[in-house]
């Protein structure tokens, strides 16, 4: 079983990844849904974290800081971090941001490293349904420093349409120019299902045929 199919095996134990018939914010309803909020324990972060390192190494993204939008993004950001160092040996700063700027103290709104220019930043996030989150903190972090963003994590790529042709994953690479690497896409989690990775097969056809009409 190679990370990827671990990966998804993961999610589906820990009831991240559910089969059935959910509609979306956007309407749509899908034979799948991914609720990142149901990771709740030490054991599975450590682990969250690892794969999302995984990524890194697997994709060879430079990387001097991970900085992780608040609130989910937070997490997600001290874990990798602590992977890459118990994993590979890496020192790899965090940082995030805050939702209201701190007028005391040390103030700003960015808490961990602080960020100076040319540091190789890769932003960390569960997953991107419109690119909103990315569009709110790259000034944030563009005004903190001149950094390079080498690139964006995120867990699933749903690989589907939006408002118009182009994937959210599409739009900004495309509108800003950041790569994003996913440590799994929907056909990753098709072809799971296909070879009996995780149990659900009964809704292979629909998870096909939802491909089939919002998919890029």
């Amino acid at each position: 079983m190679n990370y990827k199919e671990s990966f998804i095996k993961f999610m589906a134990e820990c009831g991240v990844l559910t089969f059935g018939d959910f509609t979306l914010k956007s309407g749509r309803r899908a034979p799948y849904f991914i609720n990142t909020g149901n990771y709740k324990t030490g054991t599975q972060l450590a682990k969250l974290g690892e794969y999302y390192a995984e990524c890194i190494k697997e994709n060879n993204i430079p990387v001097d800081t991970l900085f992780g939008p608040a609130y989910k993004g937070i997490p997600l950001a001290v874990a990798c971090s602590i992977a890459m160092h118990n994993k590979y040996g890496m020192e790899v700063n965090y940082c995030f941001d805050r939702k209201e700027e701190k007028d005391h103290g040390e103030g700003g709104v960015i808490v961990g490293k602080k960020l100076t220019d040319s540091e190789k930043v890769v932003i960390i996030e569960d997953v991107i349904t419109a690119g909103t989150a990315i569009r709110q903190v790259l000034p944030v972090i563009k005004a903190a420093a001149d950094v390079d963003v080498t690139g964006m994590l995120i867990s699933v790529d749903r690989m589907e349409k939006g408002k118009g042709e182009r994937s959210a994953v599409q739009e900004v690479n495309e509108e800003l120019g950041i790569k994003v690497y996913p440590i799994i896409t929907v056909i990753d989690i098709i072809e799971a299902l296909k070879n009996d990775i995780i149990p659900g097969k009964e809704y292979l056809e629909k998870m096909l045929e939802y491909r089939e009409t919002y998919g890029v």
